[in-house]
């Protein structure tokens, strides 16, 4: 049996032109980790501990370097985690698990539970294990109902917090303050932010008092889950001048989503409030998928939301406006002639 996953990016069709399926930030790649990727040394081993990321990371967070815990992935991560739960329903035969989903989600939360035999649940209050992500996806949203979530938490709940977008903010902040994070994992997959996502490589923080989990999800890691472009991956996003460069790329964003989403606006799409580099829109078509084809042999993907429990949407990364003019391009050649607008 073969599974195909639903992601963005390159596909079994060859290149891309114009992606706005990913959430990459479409002013990358970030050139501080491109010379530092390009310096690293690929004939030996990182070291099998990375004592000096964890140090690196854990001075840039200002946190113990023991609440680090290093992922190949963000969904290695959400794949290590949901397995810990699976392991500790090892001893409690009659008790299946409960992972708690948001109503729009990455599918990984839910395949994760199932691989794992975990029932997925639509309220946080007897589930073992939480999942949240602010901002969310696909919306690019600040989940303000978060705190509240934080603060009900039982003492044998495990909270994971998905930040991966929080560094592509374009408004807005988040609710959370530092006594709440302390409570929670934080799940952080910067190679987004750094317009890198070739690169795989993700980190935790975990809550203050999660010594003993912390030991449990190290044994469940193979060895070396980083390779050494992980290494510099992340070893660069904890320079102060990596994060200037993210700063003055997010003034980009913020022009060029102004710019996109006028076009998607005068294509007749239905626009979804958004705080980050990606929203999510409706185009107006009765088969989604058979413009998706068509955008697609084009050169121009853009990604669905059912995976997300999203029907009839697309969510778009915000890109330059050479791509946003061929995407208006493409949109008149295909549409139905009641349809087609002119690209401004």
């Amino acid at each position: 049996m073969t599974l195909y996953k639903t992601h963005g990016g390159p596909d079994s069709l060859g290149p891309i032109t114009d992606d706005f399926s990913t959430n990459a930030n479409g002013a990358g790649p970030c050139p501080i980790t491109l010379e530092a990727l390009i310096n690293t040394t690929h004939t030996a081993y990182p070291d099998p501990n990375y004592t000096a990321l964890k140090e690196l990371l854990a001075q840039w967070h200002q946190v113990p370097v023991q609440r680090i815990v290093l992922a190949a992935s963000a969904s290695e991560f959400i794949y290590r985690m949901s397995a810990h739960i699976a392991k500790q329903a090892n001893n409690q035969v009659s008790i299946r698990p409960q992972v708690y989903l948001p109503r729009y989600s990455y599918s990984d939360y839910k395949n994760a539970a199932e691989a794992w035999s975990l029932a997925t649940v639509t309220t946080s209050q007897d589930a073992n294990l939480i999942w949240v992500c602010d901002p969310s996806t696909p919306f690019g949203e600040t989940s303000r109902s978060i705190g509240a979530l934080i603060d009900s938490l039982k003492a044998q709940q495990i909270c994971v917090l998905d930040r991966a977008y929080d560094p592509l903010r374009l408004s807005g902040e988040s609710a959370l303050n530092q006594t709440q994070l302390d409570q929670v994992w934080q799940l952080w997959s910067p190679n987004k932010a750094l317009g890198l996502t070739g690169i795989r490589a993700a980190y935790a923080i975990a809550p203050k008092a999660a010594i003993a989990l912390i030991a449990e999800l190290e044994l469940l890691a193979p060895s070396w889950p980083l390779g050494v472009d992980g290494v510099s991956l992340l070893s660069s996003w904890a320079k102060h001048e990596t994060h200037m460069w993210l700063q003055e790329s997010l003034n980009s964003l913020r022009e060029w989503k102004v710019q996109q989403l006028q076009r998607c606006q005068a294509m007749g799409w239905e626009i979804y409030p958004s705080e980050t580099n990606f929203y999510c829109a409706k185009p107006p078509v009765n088969d989604l998928c058979h413009l998706l084809f068509q955008l697609r042999q084009s050169g121009i993907k853009l990604r669905d939301t059912l995976s997300f429990g999203l029907a009839d949407c697309v969510r778009m990364a915000v890109l330059p406006p050479a791509s946003q003019i061929r995407l208006c391009q493409a949109w008149q050649s295909i549409s139905p002639p009641t349809e087609k607008l002119y690209a401004r």
